[in-house]
This record gives structure tokens, C-alpha cells and sequence, in this order.
């Protein structure tokens, strides 16, 4: 019933930006923390940021004054503005959401992922 759905990888030159979407879809009553993962080949899934529905952010170090997440709570969306970007950020990108449909308790959702490839 309920479906977090992203959008906006590619493929970008160090130095480039690339601007993420996801948008939590179905029968929401409402919406916590949503954040952003990223998890490369042959490592953990990490946490890149997290945002509350007031608004308050924090940021993994290596990210930090790069990486820009926001929220738009009437759009039920997640944005990440990935500005700078370096090799290492190359990675599956994954939003995470904390909700609580209708009629069901509250729980962590996922995103299927999508693909962020830094290289020149």
C-alpha cells in the first residue's frame, strides 16, 4: 500500500550535481525522519542524512556542506541536492522513511534504490 519511489541518478563528472527524489505514495496518515542511504559495491548500507518533519537535518561528516536534504510534507517528498561530487560518492542511493499508514501501526519503508555513478 504504500511505495517510496526515487528518482534523478545518473551518471555525473567529479564536480557535478545531481538532485534526488522520493516520494512516499498511498495510504499515509503521516510521515516522521525521512533520510537518504547510500551503500557501495562490497560495503554497508551508510547514512548519508536524515530530516524530520520540522525540518531539522543532520548530515554524515563526508557529506557535510556538500549534500543538501529537504522535504516537502504536502508532496509527501524527499529531496537530496548532491553538489561537489567526488568518486566516492558513487554508490545505490536508497530514501528511507519512518510512517503510519492508515489502519496499520508505523514502520520503516524503502525505496528501490537508485543508481549514482560519479566518474569522468
Amino acid at each position: 500500500q504504500v511505495q517510496l519511489v526515487e528518482s534523478g541518478g545518473g551518471l555525473v563528472q567529479p564536480g557535478g550535481s545531481l538532485r534526488l527524489s522520493c516520494a512516499a505514495s498511498g495510504s499515509i496518515s503521516s510521515i516522521g525522519v525521512m533520510a537518504w542511504y547510500c551503500q557501495a559495491p562490497g560495503k554497508q548500507r551508510e547514512l548519508v542524512a536524515t530530516i524530520t518533519s520540522g525540518g531539522n537535518t543532520n548530515y554524515a561528516r563526508t557529506v557535510k556542506g556538500r549534500f543538501t536534504i529537504s522535504r516537502d510534507n504536502a508532496k509527501n517528498t524527499v529531496y537530496l541536492q548532491m553538489n561537489s561530487l567526488k568518486p566516492e560518492d558513487t554508490a545505490i542511493y536508497y530514501c528511507n522513511a519512518d510512517i503510519k499508514p492508515y489502519y496499520y501501526a508505523r514502520r520503516d519503508y524503502w525505496g528501490q534504490g537508485t543508481q549514482v555513478t560519479v566518474s569522468s
